[in-house]
């Protein structure tokens, strides 16, 4: 599996739908596109979509918490031999924890992903039957001179039916990444530049860029990242589509740089397995807990009532948090596609999951509320809860009992722990399966990457929750703050 792609002369057409209401209002007269803007082409004529059988959406998540339910119940009774032998050396209370951790709680969870993708059958995206809204870029860059002019680049070979205004925000680069942009300027009539001094951070790049936005809909792009063919029509699309109450949508990020070395294969796997689904999950039942910043697209009156992006490190999860605490909903477009580059050395990789972690704690220390809103995607915020026990379990007791193991002690790792791997495996199949179905929609290949398939299954979390854990500790004692990598 690789970003680094082929396009296939595959096109698909569907029928329109009806559309976000609230978000209609963007196609009023002072809004629209310029004349020489060419419109779309009338759409194919609508089809029946009429089902014979209709799950609501909370019908779905009742049945997908009771599978998971039964699957724990399952596991817990099966572990009783295990918990017996690893009490006699460290007492029930403690065993009950440790199995739980490693055992109970992921199963509950990997059982909650097989049946949530199962159940899964999202509403098809649609071509609006007209002009489409126009748009505001916020691109934020520090020392992007290498990759600034791809950026704008992939911007310019979208031919979004609809006005542009991309606004690169220089965060104070000591490098040629302002001196590249103003010479874009005369290629691309609708860049502007923001030059800032003097660094101040993402966050602030990216609050001063929205001060200059002139259209209803505003989209982030990492200064590093290529966006995709259709990437801005899909991403409109899918939020023009989706529940009324929709604030903002996350696009689907993949990996640019995964030939360099086994970490960047490794982490391919993790976008286009991982965080692709949970994403896609989170979105099913109504509340996306982030949209990166990487390629996000928000109504601009959201940002406003918000207060924009908040100064953090972690930035994006806790402005996500902000949107969701105030009661809209935040979706995922999985054929909205833009490539990244991800770190390349085990530096750079832990002080990117350090940060990640880190805004996770930020998100609950400044919007505590969210964790008793009335809401479907409460239930993920609650997961977030878990992770750092089971990122402490993980580290300080699975990976030494892993150790133990090689060595004839099976009290913590052992053959009980095998019961997790079916439904590993059938969560990988189901994984695959539905991100290669959007890959050969939308002309991508998915390329041969087994060393990077192994290292992400079978050492990857070696390296990944160690770093989480780090970041856990860092932010609530507070240690000083760094953005590292993105």
């Amino acid at each position: 599996m690789n970003t680094a792609v082929e396009e296939k002369s595959k096109e698909t057409s569907l029928p329109p739908l009806a559309y976000n209401a609230e978000a209609l209002e963007l196609l009023a007269p002072q809004e629209l596109p310029q004349p020489e803007v060419k419109p779309l082409e009338k759409p194919a004529a609508p089809v029946a979509t009429s089902r014979k059988f209709y799950l609501s959406v909370r019908t779905k998540f009742a049945i997908t918490v009771a599978f998971s339910v039964l699957w724990a119940a399952l596991s817990v009774y099966l572990s009783l031999p295990w918990t017996r032998d690893l009490a006699a050396y460290i007492g029930y209370p403690l065993a009950y924890t440790v199995i739980a951790g490693i055992a109970i709680i992921p199963g509950f969870m990997n059982a909650f992903m097989v049946a949530a993708l199962v159940l899964d059958r999202r509403p098809p995206r649609a071509p609006l039957p007209s002009l489409y809204p126009p748009l505001s870029i916020l691109i934020a860059a520090y020392k992007e001179e290498e990759s600034i002019l791809g950026t704008l680049e992939s911007v310019a070979k979208q031919g979004y039916p609809g006005r542009l205004q991309v606004i690169v925000i220089n965060d104070g680069s000591p490098d040629r990444t302002a001196e590249l942009v103003r010479g874009a300027q005369a290629d691309y009539p609708w860049l502007e530049l923001v030059d800032l001094e003097k660094n101040a951070g993402k966050a602030n790049a990216l609050n001063q860029g929205l001060k200059q936005a002139r259209h209803s809909l505003v989209l982030t792009v990492d200064g590093d990242s290529y966006l995709y063919k259709d990437a801005l029509k899909n991403i409109v699309e899918r939020y023009l589509n989706d529940p009324p109450h929709t604030a903002a949508v996350a696009g689907c990020i993949l990996v640019r740089n995964s030939r360099l070395n086994w970490l960047a294969k490794a982490q391919e796997w993790d976008y286009f397995h991982g965080i692709a689904c949970i994403k896609r999950i989170q979105s099913l039942f109504q509340g996306t807990l982030v949209a990166q910043g990487a390629f996000s697209l928000y109504r601009k009156s959201v940002l406003e009532e918000a207060g924009g992006w908040p100064e953090c490190v972690g930035e994006d999860i806790v402005l996500t948090w902000a949107i969701l605490k105030k009661g809209h909903r935040v979706g995922f477009c999985e054929d909205a596609c833009a490539f990244t580059n991800v770190p390349t050395t085990l530096t750079q990789f832990i002080r990117q999951r350090q940060r990640w972690s880190r805004g996770m704690i930020e998100a609950f220390k400044q919007h505590p509320q969210i964790l008793v809103a009335p809401r479907l995607s409460t239930f993920f915020v609650y997961w977030n809860v878990l992770f750092p026990m089971l990122d402490l379990i993980f580290t300080i007791v699975f990976l030494p009992g892993l150790v133990a193991a090689l060595f004839g002690y099976y009290f913590i790792a052992g053959p009980m722990t095998l019961v997790l791997l079916p439904l590993a495996g059938l969560i990988n199949i189901l994984m695959f399966s539905i991100g290669r179905k959007m890959f050969d929609a939308n002309g991508l290949t998915v390329r041969r990457n087994i060393a990077g398939f192994l290292t992400y299954t079978l050492a990857y979390s070696v390296f990944l929750q160690p770093a989480c854990l780090l970041g856990y500790v860092s932010e609530l004692l507070e240690l000083k703050k760094s953005w590292g990598t993105k």
